[in-house]
């Protein structure tokens, strides 16, 4: 090998030290997996290797569903693979599958309505795709001998619009419809642009979702043309049981154009966090902090007058207050991207395993204080 480059070999973990301050920063990485292969021992790996969030195959909440489909995992893996990763401070994303075999528009309604109201399950994330029919499968086979019959496109956005009306303020639909070439489906929604046609239908019924993407600054001002008034911008709190936890979603909002600038996720574990860096002792951890806007480069100068507020700082600040104030913690964690570490540096975090933290005694809460503000666009 170190005959044939040029550059020398390093092991993981001095390649994440490196990048905590190189020029181009990794701010955050993701896995996808199953909920059966999301407990302890992988989750640690995940961790080792920088994880900030995790994208659970989930499909449905029903078991006979999963045994029709022979899914090969059960609802309680869900459950118990959404409890430990939460507790490890890792962002957690479902990936729903409406329209599989066994299912109707009344099921995956009930489906999403579950996933939101029972605190078993609560993600931070989703993922939409509508079942599809390829050649060379058992679904296909059931769908030419008229066993099965998935949605049509406009039954899809029938259903998204529904879901869309339920969704919490604390979940972002991250993506709807998977962009598998259109000859390769034999049956079912053929349209890439399935989320545009749901963003149109709700546009077109008046309905504003409270759900995080469609009131990001950057969408409103993409796509309706607003900004954010400074002077109507406001520190929000919403409070929700979780995966046997207690979640606190912290926000900046423009109040008035119901415009969402940033916000942060802290999260009181429970007793079953497996991680010793969090059972150690009354802790709390910010699982994700996240300020929308134009991108600012490091050291660089905000473009707008709304972005002149340091708001992750605030954030960071209220989070840590309601911590040691409500909750009588002793210990915060950071689940941080590998290049975000030097940020939360200056706020008198330093690495703690895969994490950084700080201890919120009278002393450690007068340094963060005292801390330089926010200085640009992040993501952790």
């Amino acid at each position: 090998w170190e005959r044939t480059h040029k550059k020398p070999y390093y092991y993981l973990e001095e390649e994440q030290r490196k990048n905590e301050k190189a020029k181009v920063r990794m701010v955050g990485l993701t896995i996808e997996t199953r909920p059966d292969w999301a407990m302890e021992k992988q989750i640690d790996r995940m961790l080792k290797l920088g994880t900030t969030r995790v994208e659970l195959g989930v499909q449905t909440v029903f078991n006979f569903i999963y045994e029709r489909v022979k899914r090969g995992h059960t609802v309680e893996d869900t459950v118990k693979a959404t409890q430990l990763l939460k507790d490890a401070g890792l962002k957690v994303n479902y990936h729903m599958m409406p329209g599989l075999p066994g299912s109707n528009f009344e099921r995956d309604l009930k489906a999403f309505q579950i996933i939101f109201e029972d605190e078993r399950f609560r993600p931070d994330m989703l993922k939409i795709y509508p079942t599809l029919v390829t050649k060379d499968t058992l679904l296909y086979r059931w769908y030419k001998e008229g066993k099965y019959r998935p949605y049509t496109t406009e039954e899809a956005v029938e259903l998204l619009v529904e879901v869309y009306k339920m969704l919490p303020k604390w979940v972002r639909v991250m993506r709807i419809q998977r962009d598998i070439p259109v000859q390769l489906v034999e049956a079912g929604v053929k349209h890439s642009n399935l989320g545009q046609l749901v963003f149109n239908e709700l546009i077109k019924r008046g309905i504003r979702p409270k759900e995080i993407r469609f009131r990001e600054v950057g969408h409103q001002m993409q796509k309706f043309g607003v900004q954010p008034e400074i002077e109507h911008i406001k520190l929000l709190r919403e409070d929700y049981e979780a995966s046997e936890g207690h979640e606190i979603f912290l926000s900046f909002e423009d109040v008035k154009n119901d415009i969402l600038i940033g916000f942060i996720r802290l999260r009181i574990p429970s007793e079953k966090a497996h991680r010793k860096e969090i059972n150690c002792c009354p802790s709390a951890i910010v699982r994700e902090l996240h300020v929308y806007g134009p991108l600012v480069p490091i050291g660089g100068k905000p473009k707008y007058e709304w972005q002149h507020r340091g708001y992750g700082r605030e954030l960071l600040a209220e989070a840590e207050r309601i911590a040691r104030e409500e909750f009588e913690v002793k210990k915060m964690l950071v689940i941080s991207g590998v290049g975000v570490r030097e940020y939360y540096r200056k706020f008198g975090y330093r690495k703690d395993g895969p994490y950084v933290s700080k201890r919120l005694d009278k002393e450690g809460y007068a340094n963060f204080v005292k801390s330089q503000e926010f200085d640009g666009h992040l993501s952790t």
